[in-house]
């Protein structure tokens, strides 16, 4: 789904892809919550992954501020503007 090897410009126009691979990947785990190197692993397809790391946690900041996902730590949701280290990404309940 990412076009490149390469991480896009931070532009609203090139982010809206990846929050859309983000989403996508999300809706397709069969576990709840995927951390960032899993979704970068689907996103890039074989490609290397690893520059897709920091992208990733932008976009999945701007998601989590809109909520469309929820970032977790410990198994708790934290604030999207202030959290550190090992993180998970997962969908809103929807209960």
């Amino acid at each position: 789904m990412f076009m490149s090897d390469s991480p896009a410009p931070a532009s609203s126009a090139s982010a809206l892809p990846l929050e859309d691979a983000i989403l996508a990947t999300l809706a397709r785990a069969e576990r709840k919550t995927l951390g960032a190197p899993e979704i970068a692993h689907a996103i890039a397809e074989g490609r290397d992954w690893h520059a897709l790391l920091a992208p990733i946690r932008r976009a999945a900041v701007a998601l989590a501020q809109s909520g469309r996902l929820v970032i977790y730590r410990h198994g708790k949701p934290v604030d999207p503007n202030d959290f550190r280290g090992v993180y998970r990404l997962g969908l809103p309940r929807q209960d």
